[in-house]
């Protein structure tokens, strides 16, 4: 369940709680064409109203921040939260205003995030950087989701990630991005990187009025016209079809999928949890 106007984080975060999602989200912008907050200020709302759900950025926009700061702020969640908060980092650089409005070169969002993740990751760790650790320190290791489609996140994810998170994506792209990830993983001596998703996602009562729903509200969002890959790339129709849909993803490789309701209607909402359940039980929507 994705959250992206702070003063409703409180509410969604219990509904999605309530209805068995397993994950709520918030994405993040300092500037942006459409309504966003911040990951950390939201997601300590929604620590603050549920006990259960995992909380995940998605995606904190990590070239914007000094990496101490990033860790200190993720800690903190992840304390308020009891160990429930994960890191989703992306670099985000579709909005050049917010680069410029806090000082940052959008030119240089890739390498100012590769610097700062391995510092991040130690403190998440809870290991010191040149002598400091964090304290107090994290619950526990707080996992970090490296975000983004193009094949320099891919990379990254095999570098500093435990999962990469592609968007607006088709199944086929899931499965290729995610063996490139893991080459590069054992290529760097590191385990396995985990597949997921961020799915724009639009459920309706037919399958024609909810694909209609989704490019319309993927052009509000993105600011383009989206007809041409709303089939190949985003969940939409009834509830039983999402689900269905959401589980050729997870064939694919995508085994924790962040769906991101392009429609406010609750119930559809309430009804693809129970879907996606009946599908595969063991997933995290």
């Amino acid at each position: 369940m994705l959250a992206t106007d702070t003063a409703d984080v409180p509410g969604a975060a219990r509904w999605a709680e309530d209805v068995g999602f397993d994950l709520v989200a918030s994405g993040e912008h300092v500037l942006f064409g459409s309504p966003t907050s911040n990951a950390f200020v939201s997601l300590a709302a929604a620590a603050a109203v549920t006990s259960r759900v995992r909380l995940l950025s998605a995606v904190t926009l990590l070239p914007l921040y000094p990496a101490a700061l990033a860790a200190k702020m993720a800690v903190s969640v992840d304390r308020i939260s009891g160990g429930r908060f994960e890191l989703g980092v992306g670099v985000g650089g579709e909005y050049p205003a917010e680069f410029e409005a806090v000082g940052v070169p959008v030119s240089g969002r890739g390498r100012r995030t590769d610097e700062a993740l391995p510092v991040v990751r130690a403190h998440l760790h809870g290991e010191a950087v040149d002598g400091h650790r964090m304290d107090p320190p994290p619950v526990r290791p707080v996992p970090i989701w490296i975000g983004g489609r193009s094949e320099a996140s891919m990379r990254r994810a095999g570098r500093a990630g435990d999962v990469w998170m592609p968007y607006l994506c088709s199944p086929d792209r899931v499965a290729r991005g995610l063996r490139l990830v893991n080459d590069v993983a054992a290529e760097q001596g590191r385990g396995p990187v985990t597949g997921g998703l961020l799915a724009w996602s639009a459920v309706g009562r037919s399958r024609a009025a909810a694909r209609e729903l989704a490019v319309a509200r993927l052009r509000e969002i993105y600011g383009q016209d989206m007809d041409r890959i709303v089939d190949a790339c985003v969940p939409y129709g009834t509830p039983e079809d999402v689900a269905a849909r959401l589980h050729e993803y997870a064939d694919a490789g995508a085994e924790q999928v962040l769906y991101g309701p392009l429609s406010t209607d609750r119930e559809l909402g309430a009804e693809l949890s129970a879907a996606v359940a009946a599908y595969r039980p063991s997933g995290t929507v």
